[in-house]
């Protein structure tokens, strides 16, 4: 072969690879391209209130600017008591979700191997998702009393099911030609859903974790704001505490404070997702 026709041939595989292979953005344009829708809403959200606000519709000591609130919030976050209060319903969070996805990711096992399971009380994972977290706090407080225990209940009942049906969900849609390669090369029971189903699994399970962190969020929020816990007060029971004093710019700052945290977080799980899916070549071009 002449040095033409190498020269050739190494070009040819080349431009090949380069076309196989979709450029990654730089970083900046890659954070700037995340960045700006959620910029967007947010400026449209606060234009839209501050015109509802200009409408006179209520008077400002019901609904407060955005000016106002966010001059409470950043009050609001050098004192002690509004931190302490952070700290406490982030805990609860916290924990209440780690014990939900220890229940859930075995539940969704369970169900997905043992067929008597599966027929029996998967169908209940659905209608358990969809009962609304506030139902189960008198029988928690009945069971429990009003604290920490009653409040991570009424968290795991609203997070496991989503855990375990996103799980469940994952393994239903695995390809039965992964399944068969597996068996072919040795993986058989547990090792079978270690090494093949669950990670094929992944995608569709980080979803349903991300759906019951929502749950959770929102039964712990539900869940403090109907009493004090433990003689511990947290974000919701300050939300309560606002009402109680017709402080609306204290009650809209706690309100913006909870929605924050919960955008985090689940910008969080989109980052975890987006990996996930990167990983697994699911990505149509790579951003």
């Amino acid at each position: 072969m002449s040095a033409t026709e190498l020269a050739a041939g190494h070009l040819t595989r080349d431009v090949v690879e380069t076309t196989a292979r979709p450029p990654r953005r730089m970083p900046l344009l890659r954070v700037w391209s995340w960045l700006w829708p959620k910029l967007a809403a947010v400026a449209l959200v606060l234009a839209a209130w501050q015109a509802v606000v200009w409408s006179g519709w209520k008077p400002d000591y019901v609904l407060p600017g955005p000016g106002p609130v966010f001059r409470r919030v950043a009050q609001d976050l050098g004192n002690a008591n509004f931190d302490l209060g952070i700290a406490i319903t982030m805990r609860r969070a916290l924990m209440g979700y780690a014990i939900a996805v220890a229940i859930g990711s075995v539940a969704g096992i369970l169900i997905a191997r043992i067929a008597v399971l599966r027929r029996a009380i998967g169908s209940a994972i659905l209608g358990l998702q969809s009962m609304p977290s506030i139902v189960w706090f008198p029988l928690a407080i009945l069971l429990f009393g009003l604290n920490e225990t009653a409040i991570f209940f009424v968290v795991i009942l609203g997070a496991a099911p989503s855990i375990a049906g996103g799980l469940l969900s994952g393994v239903d849609h695995v390809q039965p030609l992964l399944i068969r390669v597996g068996r072919v090369m040795g993986a058989r029971g547990m090792s079978l859903y270690r090494y093949v189903i669950l990670p094929a699994a992944l995608p569709s399970f980080v979803g349903g974790l991300k759906q019951g962190w929502a749950f959770a969020w929102r039964s712990l929020m539900a869940g403090e704001i109907i009493g004090i816990v433990s003689h511990q007060v947290g974000l919701g029971q300050q939300i309560q505490f606002a009402r109680d004093f017709a402080d609306a710019e204290q009650l809209v700052a706690i309100i913006v404070v909870i929605f924050v945290i919960g955008v985090a977080i689940d910008s969080l799980f989109g980052m975890l997702d987006r990996e996930i899916r990167r990983r697994w070549g699911l990505l149509g071009v790579e951003a």
